[in-house]
C-alpha cells in the first residue's frame, strides 16, 4: 500500500548536475555518493550520460541555494562533495565537469540540456580522452638581495632608515619583475609540450597555504603518453629558474579546459 500522506509531505526534488560522460556501468554510480548522501544516478539522452544527485528543492532550489551559497561552511561541504563525484568519474574516463551549483528542476530538463548541447559535449569528451589536467604553481623564492640595505654609511639615523627602506623596496620590485618574467617563460615552455595551457590568477596566501607569494598558477592539458616528459620539463625549469619554486599537482578533472558558458555561478534550470 502506498503511503500517500508521506509522498505528499516529501519536498520536490531536482537534479544537481556533476558532469557528463559517454557511458558508464550501473555499478559505477552505485559506488559514488552524491550530494544527498545516496548514490548518484544517470540521466541518459542523445547518446550521453549526465551524472546527477537527487537534490531536494527546499535546500537546492533557487532561493534556498542562494542563501546556502552565502554560508561558507555549507559551500565548502557542497564543493567537496561535488568535486569528489567529478574526481571519481574522471578516474574512469573523460568527463565534462559541471559548474558548481548547476541544478535542474527535474530529469527531463537534464535530458533536454544533453540534447541541446550534444555537439559541444561530444567534442569536449573527444578532446579530453587520454589526457589529464595538471597544475603547476610557481612561488617566489625569498631572495637575499638586501645586503645593500644594511649599509648606512656615515649618515644619520633618519637618513639611514630611509636609504634602507628605499633599497628594500627596490630589491623587492626587482625580484618581482624577475619572477614575473620567469613565470612567463615557464608557462610558455610548458604550453609547448602540453596540448593546451591556461594561466589562472595567482592564489592569495590564505588559499595557497604557502608562506611565499604565488606568481604562477598554471593548468595544462597533457597527453598521458607525454606525462613523463612533462614532469621532467617541470623539474628542468625549476633548475633553470632558481628564483621560482615550482610545484606540480594533479591529475585533476579538466575543469580548466571545458568551454566557459555565459551562465551565472548559480544555475537552477526549470520551465521557461
Amino acid at each position: 500500500m502506498v503511503d500517500v500522506a508521506a509522498d505528499l509531505s516529501a519536498p520536490p526534488a531536482g537534479a544537481w548536475l556533476h558532469g557528463v560522460v559517454r557511458d558508464a556501468e550501473p555499478a559505477t554510480f552505485a559506488a559514488i555518493g552524491g550530494m544527498d548522501g545516496g548514490p548518484v544516478r544517470a540521466v541518459s539522452a542523445a547518446g550521453l550520460v549526465a551524472v546527477v544527485s537527487t537534490a531536494p528543492l527546499d535546500e537546492y532550489g533557487e532561493e534556498p541555494l542562494r542563501r546556502n551559497l552565502e554560508d561558507l561552511a555549507w559551500l565548502e561541504r557542497a564543493a567537496r562533495a561535488h568535486h569528489a563525484v567529478v574526481e571519481a568519474l574522471a578516474r574512469r574516463g573523460p568527463v565534462v565537469p559541471a559548474r558548481l551549483a548547476t541544478v535542474h528542476t527535474d530529469d527531463e530538463r537534464v535530458a533536454g540540456s544533453l540534447a541541446a548541447r550534444r555537439a559541444e559535449l561530444v567534442a569536449t569528451l573527444e578532446r579530453l580522452a587520454g589526457r589529464g589536467e595538471w597544475g603547476v604553481k610557481g612561488y617566489l623564492v625569498p631572495g637575499a638581495a638586501t645586503a645593500a640595505a644594511d649599509t648606512a654609511g656615515g649618515a644619520g639615523v633618519g637618513t639611514a632608515y630611509l636609504r634602507r627602506r628605499r633599497a628594500q623596496l627596490t630589491a623587492r620590485e626587482e625580484r618581482q619583475q624577475v619572477a614575473s618574467a620567469a613565470a612567463d617563460a615557464v608557462h610558455s615552455a610548458l604550453c609547448e609540450l602540453a596540448v593546451a595551457g591556461r594561466r589562472h590568477a595567482p592564489q592569495d596566501r590564505r588559499l595557497s597555504g604557502a608562506s611565499a607569494p604565488m606568481v604562477l598558477n598554471g593548468a595544462y592539458l597533457v597527453d598521458v603518453a607525454a606525462l613523463s616528459r612533462f614532469t621532467e620539463l617541470v623539474d628542468s625549469l625549476g633548475g633553470r629558474y632558481p628564483g621560482l619554486h615550482l610545484e606540480l599537482t594533479g591529475p585533476w578533472p579538466a575543469y580548466s579546459f571545458v568551454a566557459e558558458r555565459p551562465e551565472p555561478a548559480l544555475t537552477v534550470r526549470g520551465p521557461g
